[in-house]
């Protein structure tokens, strides 16, 4: 399984699915891939990437099956899906890819860099988010045969988005329960999102 994100920062909604995909999947793995130049983001300020990688290490520490990839953060940017899934399936040759994302990801999977390319390296596993509707019918259009590499995960429902997390600490509301307790001891420490 492979969970791409920016990470800034990393919090339970992105576990919820890393779990829920290890187990209804039978994974023997799930990747973190923290992204490190986010094309989709452009202009907006993102913590320094080794402060992203060293909260998705905190977080993931308690889980054997749970591990970080550098991929994208040890090679020159920007940094594309359909390439990040190109080196991975190098590094693992013998694996069948999964690329776990929410709704929303899926919904807007056509403004993506090839996205058929993507869909023919991995098979999604998609958890439905609150307010998210993909056009199946579109994406199976513009992707013919995209409907069989769908995997539906039966996740919970977890509304947290990291840029309301930011704000929260830009304005002093606690994260407990939000994200586990070593990211905010680290966002903390470190001072992140602060004003």
């Amino acid at each position: 399984g492979i969970l791409g994100g920016t990470f800034d920062p990393l919090h339970y909604g992105h576990l919820a699915l890393a779990e829920t995909a290890r187990v209804q999947l039978r994974l023997d793995r799930v990747l973190f891939v923290p992204a490190g130049q986010p094309p989709h983001k452009p202009g907006r300020p993102i913590a320094p990437a080794h402060h992203r990688a060293a909260m998705v290490e905190a977080a993931i520490a308690d889980n054997p099956a749970f591990a970080l990839s550098r991929v994208d953060l040890d090679r020159a940017g920007p940094h594309y899906t359909v390439e990040m899934l190109a080196l991975l399936q190098q590094e693992y040759p013998s694996a069948e890819l999964y690329f776990l994302v929410g709704e929303d990801s899926l919904a807007d999977l056509l403004t993506w860099r090839d996205p058929a390319g993507i869909v023919r390296q991995a098979r999604l596993a998609v958890m439905q988010r609150s307010g998210w509707e993909a056009d199946l019918e579109a994406l199976e259009r513009a992707m013919p045969g995209l409907r069989e590499r769908l995997v539906w995960l039966d996740a919970p429902c977890l509304d947290i988005a990291a840029s309301d997390l930011r704000r929260r600490v830009r304005e002093g509301l606690p994260l407990r329960y939000l994200v586990p307790p070593p990211v905010e001891a680290y966002i903390r420490e470190f001072r992140l999102y602060e004003a």
